[in-house]
C-alpha cells in the first residue's frame, strides 16, 4: 500500500478561500475574516459568539472564544474566562493572548452537545495508490469545561455514529454520515485542483442543534 506523500497547506486562510469558490461548499463554512479590531467588532455584532483561530496552527493551540452578552465581552482561552466591559479591555487582552500571530475570526457554532459538552467529527481521507480512501470518521467530545475537542486537549474519542446519536438522534446517524462524505468529496476534489500533490486531509465538522453541517478546518497534516 502506498500513501501518497502529502503536500502541505498550513494556512486557514487560503484553504477556506479555496473552499467558498463552491456555493455547495460555501453553504457549509461559517462566515470567515482576517482578524483585525473592526472585523471583530462587525462580527460580534452579527453573531454574538466568535471563535478566533491562529492562521497557523494545530491542535487547537491558540484557539480563542469571544461573547458579546448585553454590554458585556466575555474571552474564553483553554479552561480560563474573563469578562471585560468594553471592547477596548476586550482588545488588550487578546492583543497579550494572540502575541502579534495572525489570526482568523471564524462565526461560532452552537455544536450540539453531549452532557452540556460540545462534540465534532473528524474525518480522516487519505491518497493510496492514487485513490481517496476514508480512514476514519469519528466524533470528538470536549474534556468538560473546555470548547474545543482536540484530544490532545483531554477530548473524548467515540464512533461518529455514538456523537450524532446521543447529541440529535439516531435517525439522523445514516444521512448525517453520509452528508460528511459528500462535503468531503466535493472539497477534496476542489482542493486538489488547486493545489496537486496533497495526499492527506483531516476535515473537521461541527453538526448545530438544528442538524445543520459546518466545516470547521481543513488539516492537510491530520494528526
Amino acid at each position: 500500500m502506498e500513501v501518497t506523500i502529502s503536500r502541505q497547506l498550513a494556512s486557514k486562510w487560503v484553504k477556506t478561500n479555496t473552499l467558498l469558490r463552491s456555493p455547495y461548499i460555501a453553504r457549509h463554512i461559517p462566515s470567515s475574516r482576517l482578524y483585525n479590531a473592526g472585523n471583530l467588532q462587525q462580527m460580534l455584532k452579527r453573531f454574538g459568539m466568535v471563535v478566533l483561530k491562529p492562521v497557523r496552527g494545530a491542535g487547537g493551540q491558540g484557539v480563542i472564544k469571544v461573547e458579546s452578552i448585553g454590554r458585556t465581552y466575555r474571552l474564553t482561552h483553554k479552561s480560563n474566562r474573563r469578562s471585560f466591559s468594553s471592547f477596548n479591555q476586550l482588545l488588550h487582552a487578546l492583543n497579550a493572548t494572540r502575541k502579534k500571530r495572525t489570526y482568523l475570526i471564524q462565526r461560532g457554532i452552537h455544536l450540539a452537545t453531549i452532557g452540556g459538552r460540545p462534540i465534532d467529527y473528524r474525518v480522516k481521507y487519505v491518497k493510496e495508490n492514487g485513490r481517496w480512501t476514508y480512514r476514519s470518521m469519528v466524533g470528538r467530545l470536549a474534556r468538560k469545561g473546555l470548547f474545543v475537542t482536540n484530544l490532545c486537549r483531554g477530548g473524548t474519542q467515540m464512533t461518529a455514529a455514538q456523537g450524532i446519536r446521543r447529541s440529535l438522534s439516531s435517525r439522523l446517524v445514516r444521512p448525517k454520515k453520509s452528508e460528511m462524505r459528500q462535503l468531503t468529496n466535493a472539497s477534496t476534489a476542489l482542493l486538489e485542483s488547486h493545489y496537486p500533490g496533497i495526499g492527506q486531509l483531516g476535515y473537521d465538522y461541527g453538526i448545530d442543534r438544528n442538524g445543520h453541517i459546518w466545516m470547521l478546518e481543513v488539516n492537510t497534516r491530520p494528526q
